[in-house]
This record gives C-alpha cells, sequence and structure tokens, in this order.
C-alpha cells in the first residue's frame, strides 16, 4: 500500500531542524548496520580462525574433519562464488520485500549457516553449507549502502558507511581475540574449540536477525519516530540525492546502467581492492602464523592491524565528506597498501617485528579507501533503480577479486608468503591507478559544466 502523503509546508528547514533529523537518523541506524555487518564479516572469516586454532593439539577444522588445505581453498571459494551470484537479485529484492524483513530473514540465515558449520565432519558438508553461508550473506552489504540512500544525501554516506563498513576491520580484531577465548574451550563437552567458535558466532547472529525482522526501520515517511514536519524536511532534504520507498523499479534505468561504460570502471577498482580485503580477512591468522607466533597466540596478534585500520579507516571516512572528495582518498590509500606489500615481499623471513609493522600499515591501507569507493559509484547516479543495481553490481564484482585473494596465500610460500604479498602490491596499486584516472574523467566533465547550472560529477 502507498504511504499517505504528507501534507507540504510552506518555508525551508532550518540548519538546526536539519541536523537534528539527521542525528535521530543516525542513532536509529547506524548502530544497527554497524552490529549487522560485524556480525556479517565475524561468521565469514572464522573459517580462517578455525583453521589454526588450537594447532598444537591436533584439534583444528581441517584436522577435525580429515580436510585437506586444498579442500579448504574450495571451500572458502564457493563462499565467494555464491556471494558474486546472488548480490544484484539480492538489492532487487530488498527494494520488493522492505529493508526491515528482508535484512532481518538475511541476517537469521546466515547466522544459522555459520551454527551449521559447527556440526560438520566432512568437506562436502563444509563446503555445501559456505556457499549457502555466501548466498546469504551476498545482499547484506550491498543492501545496507542502498538502504542508506533512503536515509542520506550523497555528501552524507562515506562517513556512514564508514561505520558499518569499519566492522570489516573491527570483526578482524574481535574474531582473533574471541578465537583467543574460545581456543581454551577445546574439549569441553566434547567438543573442538573451531566448533564452539561457529557455535558463540553463530547463534547471537540468529537473535540479532530476529530484532532487525522487527525493528529497524525501512523508510523515513514510515517511521513514528519522525513527526510530519520532520518527514517533510527529510524528503525536501534529500531532494534528488535520495531514494523513496515508494519508487518503483525502472527498466529503462537499469538498461542505462548497465550499459555504462564509466560505472564498469568502478567495478574494476572495487575488484582489485577485493583482493587485498579478502587475503588479508582470510590469512592474517596464517600470515602472522609465520611470523614466529602459534596457536592462540597467533589469533591474538591479529587485533592490532585490525584495530588500527579501523580508526583510519573512519578518519578517511570521516575526510572524504568533509572535503567531497572521493578518488583521491581512495588513490592514495590503496598506494600505501602497495608499498607496505612491497616492502613485504622484500624483507627476509626471520625480519619478523618489520614484517608484522608493514602487515599492520598494509591492513590499514586496504581498508582504508573502502568507504569513500562504495559512496562514490552511488554519488552519481539519479535513480533509484540505477542505486540498486549500480550498488550491487559493485559489490559483485569483489567476487572474483576475492577468489583471487583465496589462492595467493599458499601453503608452501611460508613463512614469508612473497607471492601472496606480491600479488596484493600489484592490485593495489592497479587499484590506485584507475581511482585516478576516474577522477581525472570527473574533473574533465566539470570542467565542461562550469558556465552551466547542472550538477557537478562528485570526483
Amino acid at each position: 500500500m502507498r504511504q499517505k502523503a504528507i501534507p507540504r509546508r510552506s518555508g525551508h528547514p532550518t540548519n538546526l531542524k536539519l541536523t537534528r533529523i539527521v542525528r535521530k537518523v543516525d542513532c536509529r541506524l547506524l548502530p544497527t548496520t554497524a552490529a549487522i555487518y560485524l556480525l556479517c564479516y565475524l561468521d565469514r572469516s572464522n573459517i580462517g580462525n578455525a583453521k589454526i586454532l588450537n594447532s598444537s593439539t591436533n584439534d583444528t577444522l581441517l584436522e577435525s574433519n580429515n580436510i585437506s588445505n586444498y579442500q579448504y581453498t574450495i571451500a572458502m571459494m564457493v563462499f565467494l562464488v555464491a556471494y558474486s551470484v546472488f548480490e544484484a537479485p539480492s538489492n532487487l529484492a530488498l527494494k520488493i520485500f522492505q529493508p526491515r524483513r528482508w535484512l532481518g530473514l538475511l541476517v537469521i540465515a546466515f547466522g544459522a549457516f555459520c551454527t551449521g558449520i559447527a556440526f560438520t565432519h566432512n568437506f562436502a558438508e563444509l563446503a555445501a553449507l559456505r556457499f549457502l553461508l555466501g548466498a546469504a550473506e551476498a545482499g547484506a552489504f550491498p543492501g545496507m549502502i542502498y538502504y542508506f540512500t533512503f536515509w542520506y544525501k550523497p555528501v552524507e554516506r562515506a562517513s556512514r558507511i564508514a561505520v558499518f563498513m569499519c566492522s570489516a576491520t573491527l570483526s578482524g580484531a574481535f574474531g582473533g581475540a574471541i578465537a583467543y577465548g574460545v581456543g581454551h574451550l577445546n574439549g569441553a563437552r566434547g567438543l573442538e574449540g573451531w566448533r564452539w567458535l561457529f557455535l558463540v558466532e553463530g547463534v547471537p547472529t540468529i537473535a540479532a536477525g530476529l530484532l532487525v525482522f522487527l525493528f529497524l526501520p525501512s523508510y523515513p515517511e514510515k517511521v513514528a519516530w519522525l513527526t510530519d514536519e520532520e518527514k517533510e524536511a527529510q524528503a525536501l532534504r534529500l531532494g534528488d540525492g535520495g531514494s523513496s520507498g515508494e519508487d518503483k523499479l525502472n527498466w529503462k534505468d537499469a538498461k542505462e546502467t548497465l550499459l555504462s561504460v564509466r560505472l564498469y570502471v568502478h567495478y574494476l577498482t572495487y575488484l582489485t581492492v577485493s583482493v587485498g580485503i579478502a587475503s588479508l580477512s582470510l590469512f592474517a591468522p596464517t600470515i602472522i602464523a609465520g611470523l614466529g607466533y602459534t596457536d592462540i597466540q597467533a589469533q591474538l596478534f591479529t587485533v592490532p592491524p585490525y584495530a588500527v585500520a579501523y580508526v583510519m579507516t573512519l578518519g578517511l571516512a570521516w575526510l572524504s565528506d568533509r572535503l567531497k572528495c572521493r578518488g583521491a582518498i581512495a588513490c592514495c590509500s590503496q598506494v600505501v597498501a602497495s608499498v607496505a606489500f612491497i616492502i613485504q615481499a622484500c624483507l627476509p623471513a626471520e625480519a619478523y617485528t618489520a614484517r608484522y609493522a608493514f602487515l599492520v600499515i598494509a591492513t590499514t591501507g586496504a581498508f582504508g579507501g573502502l568507504p569513500s569507493l562504495n559512496a562514490w559509484v552511488g554519488d552519481n547516479i539519479q535513480t533509484t533503480t540505477a542505486r540498486s543495481i549500480t550498488t550491487a553490481l559493485n559489490i559483485s564484482f569483489s567476487g572474483p577479486g576475492q577468489i583471487i585473494g583465496v589462492w595467493i596465500y599458499r601453503a608452501q610460500d611460508a613463512p614469508a608468503y612473497r607471492l601472496g604479498h606480491g600479488i596484493n602490491a600489484g592490485m593495489s596499486f592497479l587499484a590506485a591507478v584507475l581511482a585516478f584516472c576516474l577522477t581525472v574523467h570527473y574533473q574533465r566533465r566539470n570542467m565542461r559544466l562550469k558556465d552551466t547550472n547542472q550538477p557537478r560529477w562528485v570526483t
């Protein structure tokens, strides 16, 4: 049913009133979306912790389930295949079924599949549940980015996206700390530590999904905690830069979006960035184990790289919104990551302290530009259908990049992992080049609009 139209009042809302509305929206949306993505990333990346958890007693995921390193890699890859395939359809489903219901169902589903992994006993069961986990998680990230277009102006989105995206870096810190604690439960009630890990992180996710399904607000025009006057002010504030819950799918816009070459450069940029993100998320415990730390201790040392990345990513996202600058920040962030990966590849294997320090820097650089890139791809899109498809496709293209990331840190390259660091260095540099080219492209377009009243492209 269509929502009853809100009566229009004359005049424009004051800046103080608009600030109050944005703060209201922030308080309702940001903690919830951050929690969703934190749980999402914990549930997908905990397999990296499970690989080495309690290795000193031969109670790891691989040993308990009689899984080879090759089969383990395949289990990670099938997650990414499902993740890539189901992102765009899931974003369209969010529009059809409303954000509250769809996101709630997705969270419940991936929590259930994560919990189910605790009861696997062979490769086939693990691979099947990882595929289903990828299908369920596929809609969470692009869905929340698209969801934010209903609530925030383009210049506000990067810092808000950063709040929940930084949950990915925060999950790396939490994941290591949780694995460190859960490792001490090894053998409790006859269960290995890695099984407890999936239970401890999966069951709360199901409970969180129920709360999202029941209480997450879908659209500004349908919430009770905004007055009619505030709803009108919110609609005026967003103008053409936002989306409406009442907008219908437009297949003409969809066709134009799918044929835009400019947008495919954005997607390719995100693909290259995703190589480093995926490989670090899945192999950070393994890389750190190659730095002289072992078993449960290695889990604990995964915390600092992600803790530093969390702070820096939030700061860069705030700067991106403040300066209305996307490309330059993403470019510089990826240059830092590229240099740090190159240095790690060149350092001698026994240079543990230096290798760890540059792992922290590489992690910070790899994650630092993500909010800017995710906001940027939607900043220069005008319609709700185009935003839905563009956001989903941007994240979908991360799938091939993440699949590359799954394969580059090979067991035979331990402990220095020079091949993995070298590939990450090259991909980060390519991402920087592509972001720079897009920035120049938009600047040139703006030069042609210099003496017109047309809206400028976000650079």
